[in-house]
């Protein structure tokens, strides 16, 4: 039987901060240079960023706190809390992000129980804790206390993939595993003000939020609903860009790097990333616009946008990606699976369509994914290997490396 995502669901904090609310609040901060206040304007406006969550209720305007932690209402001062200070609000508030994502996922699969769950994979690069959040799902959702678990951690935006080709391993040597892998991740502990170009994008871009999906091989329900099979992943680290994207901790929280050269990189060489994956299935089709549909990291408007120029996608493949991001912001590792969602959600697909996935990370690391959407998965393989059957061959100059 074909590895299946089930189903996938999400979870995001309360609060919600307006982009252009947040931009003048870093833009009134004391010792910023011209330069940083134009930065910061710049950043804000072309994010294509309209709402973000945050897991810290003061950090919007409308909230006041008699001992104000990251930034005071009054004054509109953002604070400096350290690092101790941060990882101990992710230690609280992740929790029951966790928690709600991976019990909304369990329950949206009704042929499946707590008692069925075999594996548990975390997934978070934006604080630490132990026991964590694998142990806490366990024993808020009343899994057995047999059940197998791991944490992927501090890898960043491309984690999920390596979590989702973890659970479909598990899902291969024992075919009667059930894998929930859940992504949580509160970037908004980490922001502060900066005249730096890096510090001051990221504050633009980053939000909380938590992403689960059910994976495992087993017959499906007859009232299963759409899912995603879990065809073949890769990993590709472009010769260049080790020192773009970084991730690091700090005093005053974890210190993000993303160098304004990252949607070049990116453009250079994500023809050369899905190389590799394309090449394992020969029934994909000639050109990357046959593919249906594309669930990419809205890492960045820019990375979007050299994307869907470089693959020749149309705006309606790139729709899913920029509504998350417009909607969320970039919630690290959970954002892509946020992409995900939409698409197996979204109307009109048809048993056998193919959906690429890529997310993109450290290193500079490019994670990628072929799926294929399988509507009322109780159809199990048979439906996406007929439709593998109907498609063309890839055209010999795709397998050559010449796919247009």
């Amino acid at each position: 039987m074909p590895v299946m995502i089930r189903n996938i669901q999400t979870a995001v904090p309360p609060t919600i901060l307006h982009q252009d609310q947040a931009r003048d609040v870093f833009a009134a901060q004391p010792g910023l240079t011209r330069l940083g206040q134009r930065l910061i304007a710049t950043s804000f406006n072309s994010a294509a960023i309209s709402t973000r969550r945050t897991a810290v209720p003061e950090m919007t305007l409308d909230e006041r706190v008699e001992n104000p932690v990251f930034f005071d209402a009054d004054s509109r001062l953002l604070l400096s809390p350290s690092t101790k200070v941060r990882n101990e609000v992710f230690a609280r508030e992740a929790a029951p992000l966790f928690i709600e994502s991976a019990r909304k996922a369990l329950e949206a699969t009704p042929d499946l129980s707590a008692a069925d769950v075999t594996h548990v994979i975390t997934v978070s690069c934006t604080g630490f804790y132990n026991p964590g959040p694998d142990y806490q799902i366990v024993r808020a959702l009343g899994l057995k206390p047999s059940t197998k678990r791991s944490h992927f951690g501090f890898m960043g935006c491309y984690a999920a993939f390596p979590a989702l080709r973890a659970a479909k391993s598990f899902c291969e040597a024992e075919p009667d595993a059930v894998v929930l892998v859940v992504c949580a991740e509160l970037c908004s502990l980490h922001v502060r003000s900066s005249n730096d170009p890096d510090t001051i994008m990221g504050s633009a871009l980053f939000a909380d939020g938590a992403a689960a999906a059910l994976v495992t091989a087993r017959p499906a329900g007859s009232d299963a609903g759409p899912g995603l099979q879990l065809d073949f992943f890769e990993t590709v680290l472009t010769p260049v860009g080790e020192d773009a994207m970084a991730w690091n901790i700090g005093d005053e929280g974890f210190e993000m790097v993303l160098g304004s050269y990252v949607p070049h990189i990116i453009d250079d060489h994500v023809i050369g990333a899905l190389e590799p994956l394309l090449a394992n299935d020969p029934t994909v089709p000639g050109t990357y616009a046959d593919i249906e549909h594309w669930g990419i990291h809205p890492g960045g408007r820019a990375i979007l946008d050299r994307v869907e120029k470089r693959l020749g996608l149309s705006e309606e493949q790139l729709a899913p990606a920029r509504r998350v991001l417009h909607d969320y912001g970039n919630m690290s590792s959970a954002t892509v699976l946020f992409v995900l969602k939409d698409i197996l959600e979204g109307a009109g697909t048809a048993s056998g369509e193919r959906v690429c996935s890529m997310a993109f990370g450290p290193g500079l690391t490019v994670e990628t994914a072929l799926m294929t959407l399988v509507p009322g998965a109780s159809g199990g393989g048979g439906d996406a290997a007929a439709g593998h059957a109907g498609r063309r061959p890839a055209v010999e100059a795709a397998a050559a490396g010449t796919r247009r």
